[in-house]
């Protein structure tokens, strides 16, 4: 096992490299798409589904990726994937055609795969094993930092860079910190997995057949479709209740704070409340606090309170996600199990910047959208309550 020291430093460079990640490979982009519409003549919608498809490609690689992490460690899967994002970042930059873009963003989907959550939640689940929840709190609560270090500073480039050399800067930067921070800051013996609990099989493959891991994996990914839904169309559903775009952009902004003092009171929850009533609890305030954005038609006071209410659930269920798989069946195999549970998970969220735009115009606005999200979230909290293995 690591050292406390050896222990402080993976979870600082994870720390770090991991606000780098999230803001170049994922927040750029919404600053950057009009730009790219405008000066490509590409459509937002095109430029939009190259994206999204590298999320799909993030999702696929990320079930092989989670068992190259459980047998050789964090170290070369993470270096691996920041030294395949630069290319891919150049390639994004440079791209003269359409079909070269999108399949810049194809590589960075890889890229995505060995760089943000899941390999740095298998690293510090296996590295830091009873007191993971302090470990994964912290990357969390930081990593939550990226859009409100990443979106302006991607603004600021815009102007006297464009975005061609504004993603060729971005690069350079992951460049010159990830890759390093992760084969240096990574360095140490990789443990031994857990033994299974007793009473429950060895293999992997036992778990994932089990009808409570099934029920996981569909639960966390309603759960996760719900959540970037809200946060993609918290903006137009607050202008529709009379919001300025300035005032519901703050809104979103505060719903992020929400989200730090949410995470930050994870490590109590899991403490008093079982793994089965902590799913149910989570899912449960996901839905309420959607359905209560749907429902609440003003001031606007109330209505940026329901958004940090939201956005406090939204941060809690990020850990209920990250510790899933522990709490049920251990960390002998995190890795590939975690990274099962979240390929549908980041397909969902390839989805949400859709799902709000496409059913606002048939459903009548988007107040009934996020009833309907809330709906989503109802039943996932029904799934997440048979999520829980009888042993």
């Amino acid at each position: 096992m690591l050292t406390a020291a050896g222990l402080r430093r993976v979870l600082a460079v994870l720390c770090l490299t991991e606000i780098i990640s999230w803001g170049v490979l994922y927040y750029a982009f919404p600053v950057l798409a009009p730009s790219i519409a405008a000066d490509t003549g590409w459509s937002v919608p095109a430029v939009t589904a190259a994206f999204s498809a590298g999320l799909v490609v993030s999702a696929l690689v990320g079930v092989p990726a989670g068992r190259w992490l459980d047998r050789i460690g964090p170290r070369r899967v993470m270096t691996a994937g920041s030294a395949l994002a630069v290319p891919a970042l150049a390639g994004i930059a440079w791209a003269p055609t359409f079909p070269v873009f999108a399949g810049a963003w194809l590589l960075a989907g890889v890229a995505m795969a060995g760089t943000l959550y899941p390999p740095a939640f298998a690293a510090l689940t296996r590295w830091w094993g009873p007191r993971r929840i302090v470990a994964l709190t912290a990357v969390t609560l930081l990593a939550g930092l990226a859009s409100t270090i990443f979106a302006p500073l991607t603004a600021a480039l815009l102007g006297p860079l464009g975005w061609r050399g504004t993603y060729l800067v971005l690069g350079l930067v992951l460049a010159a910190v990830t890759v390093p921070a992760h084969l240096l800051g990574l360095r140490g013996r990789w443990p031994a997995a857990e033994a299974p609990r007793p009473g429950e099989r060895a293999g992997p493959d036992h778990v994932v057949r089990s009808r409570a891991f099934l029920l996981l994996v569909v639960a966390i990914a309603g759960g996760s479709f719900t959540a970037f839904a809200v946060v993609v169309n918290q903006v137009p559903l607050l202008t529709e209740r009379g919001l300025s775009t300035s005032a519901a952009a703050w809104a979103l902004g505060l719903g992020g704070l929400g989200q730090v003092l949410g995470r930050l009171g994870y490590g109590r929850l899991a403490a008093m409340a079982r793994v089965r009533a902590r799913a149910v609890l989570v899912l449960g305030l996901s839905a309420a606090t959607t359905a209560l954005l749907a429902l609440v038609p003003g001031p606007a006071g109330l209505l940026i309170a329901a958004a940090m209410l939201a956005g406090a659930v939204r941060g809690i269920f990020t850990l209920l996600q990250a510790t899933a798989v522990t709490d049920r069946w251990g960390a002998a195999h995190y890795g590939r199990l975690n990274g099962i549970v979240s390929a549908p998970a980041m397909l969902a969220t390839a989805v949400a910047p859709w799902a709000g735009a496409a059913l606002a115009g048939p459903l009548g606005g988007y107040p009934r959208v996020f009833l309907l999200l809330a709906g989503v979230a109802v039943v996932a909290a029904l799934l997440a309550a048979g999520s829980v293995p009888r042993s």
